[in-house]
C-alpha cells in the first residue's frame, strides 16, 4: 500500500487534510471516497481497516477528516450535515483535477448518510455503500439528547460524545431537519448496498431497512451480525472492506491492467505500453502478474524484475526438485527454503579477474533444510540440488529463436 497526506478546501475555503490510500502493486482501476462517522476522523480503526480493503482489491481510497475534526480546519460548532456534504463533493472534485474522479462513495454511521446525498450531486459516482448508516439525519439527535433543551434555549450546548466535548448550535438541528434521506435515496438510481449490524445499539437495524425500502434497485444488504457500531473489532471492518470491493466490482469497470485478458500460444506473454515506463503486464501460465523494475531505476516497483523473475524459476524448480527427491527416498524433509540473488561476478579460479571482461552471469543460491537429516543425505540433496532442471538449462547451452508477428 502506498500512503500519501492530501490537502485541498472545501467551498468556504477551509483547509481538509486527508490520507490517499493506493495499491501496492498497480496503478488504481478506481478511485473511492470515504465518509467517517459523526465527531469521528480519518484515522479511526475501522476506517483504516475498510479503506485497506479496498486498496488491496485495487481501488484508490481517498479518507479525510471533515471540516473541524481531525486535522482539518475549521470550527465543529459551526459546522452541519450539508457542510459534511459539501465536504465530500470537494473531495471528489480534488480526485478528479488531480488523479481520476471517484466512481465509489462509502460512508460509516452519519458518514453513509452523507454518502447518500453527496452520490446524488457526484455526478462521476457510479455505486454507493453504507455502514450503519442512519435512515435519516435528524437521528443523530438521539446522541444529542442530553443538550437538546438547552440547545434549543440558549443556541448552543456542549455535549459529551464519546468520551471529548463537541460544542453543537441550533443550526446543526435545524439543517437536520431539512434533510429528507429516504426521498434522496429513492431518486439516487445509483447501485447500492447497504450494511448493518442487527446488534447495533447506536442505530438499530431498522434504519437499515428504511433506507433499503426507500432505494430503487440494484439495492442489496449484508448483515454484520455480531458486529456493534463503531466496527471495533478488527475482524468486522475487514470484513466490510472485502465485501464493499468484491459488491462494487459488479458496477464498476474494476479491470486492473495486469488482469487484462493477455492470449498467446506460447506459455508465457510479456505485454508493455509506450506510456507505462517498465510497468509490464504478463501472462504466465494460466496467471496473470505484473514485472517491473525497481524505483531507483525508473520503474514504479509493482512486481519483480525481469532477473528477480529468473531467479524465481530457478528457487522455485529448487525445492520442487529436493522434495520430489526426498519423498521417493523416504527421507523426512519438513520443509525447503531456497534463496536466490542474481549478479555479474567475477568466475571462480578466473585468470583475468582484474578485467571487467571477465565477470559472468552468476546465481547465489543458499539452501536451508528443516528435517531430520544426517550430513550424507544432506550432501546428496546439495548435489540434487544441481540436477534441477532450471539449473541445468541455466547451465547448458541455449537458443533462443526470434520472429516477428505481423
Amino acid at each position: 500500500m502506498s500512503l500519501q497526506k492530501i490537502i485541498f478546501h472545501n467551498d468556504q475555503g477551509q483547509k481538509l487534510v486527508g490520507r490517499l490510500e493506493l495499491p501496492a502493486d498497480s496503478h488504481p482501476h478506481n478511485f473511492a471516497v470515504f465518509a467517517h462517522c459523526f465527531t469521528c476522523n480519518k484515522n479511526l480503526l475501522a476506517v483504516k481497516n475498510i479503506s485497506k480493503g479496498l486498496t488491496s482489491n485495487g481501488f484508490g481510497v481517498l479518507r479525510f477528516d471533515f471540516t473541524g475534526l481531525g486535522e482539518s480546519e475549521g470550527d465543529f460548532a459551526d459546522t452541519n450535515f450539508s457542510g459534511n456534504v459539501g465536504d465530500l463533493v470537494a473531495a471528489a472534485q480534488f480526485l478528479e483535477e488531480n488523479y481520476s474522479a471517484p466512481t465509489l462513495i462509502v460512508g460509516h454511521s452519519l458518514g453513509g448518510a452523507a454518502s447518500i446525498f453527496a452520490a446524488s450531486e457526484i455526478a462521476s459516482i457510479k455505486a454507493v455503500a453504507t455502514v450503519g448508516a442512519p435512515s435519516n439525519p435528524v437521528h443523530v439527535k438521539h446522541l444529542l439528547k442530553s443538550g437538546i433543551e438547552e440547545i434549543q434555549s440558549e443556541g448552543k450546548a456542549v455535549i459529551n460524545l464519546s468520551g471529548r466535548d463537541f460544542t453543537i448550535k441550533k443550526q446543526f438541528l435545524d439543517d437536520l431537519e431539512t434533510k429528507s434521506l429516504p426521498e434522496t435515496a429513492k431518486s439516487l438510481r445509483k447501485p447500492l448496498l447497504i450494511m448493518h449490524s442487527p446488534q447495533d445499539d447506536t442505530v438499530g437495524i431498522k434504519n437499515a431497512e428504511e433506507i433499503y425500502v426507500s432505494a430503487r434497485h440494484p439495492k442489496s444488504f449484508v448483515s454484520l451480525d455480531g458486529a456493534d457500531h463503531l466496527l471495533t473489532r478488527k475482524e468486522d471492518s475487514v470484513y466490510v472492506g472485502e465485501v464493499i470491493a468484491g459488491w462494487a466490482k459488479r458496477y464498476l469497470n474494476a479491470d486492473n491492467k495486469n488482469k487484462l485478458p493477455l492470449k498467446t500460444k506460447h506459455q508465457v506473454v510479456a505485454s508493455l505500453d509506450g506510456t507505462d515506463g517498465f510497468t509490464t503486464q504478463m501472462k504466465v501460465g494460466n496467471h496473470y502478474m505484473i514485472a517491473d523494475e525497481p524505483e531507483s531505476y525508473g520503474g514504479n516497483d509493482f512486481g519483480p524484475s525481469p532477473y528477480e523473475l529468473v531467479s524465481a524459476g530457478l528457487s522455485a524448480c529448487t525445492v520442487m526438485t529436493i522434495q520430489m527427491y526426498t519423498k521417493r527416498k523416504g527421507w523426512t524433509v519438513d520443509n525447503v527454503e531456497v534463496h536466490t540473488s542474481y549478479s555479474k561476478s567475477h568466475a571462480e579460479d578466473c585468470e583475468n579477474c582484474e578485467s571487467d571482461s571477465a565477470k559472468i552471469d552468476t546465481f547465489h543460491r543458499e539452501i536451508k533444510l528443516t528435517g531430520d537429516l544426517d550430513d550424507k543425505q544432506k550432501a546428496r540433496i546439495m548435489q540434487i540440488a544441481d540436477k534441477c532442471p532450471v539449473h541445468k538449462t541455466l547451465h547448458s547451452e541455449t537458443q533462443i529463436i526470434t520472429k516477428l508477428l505481423e
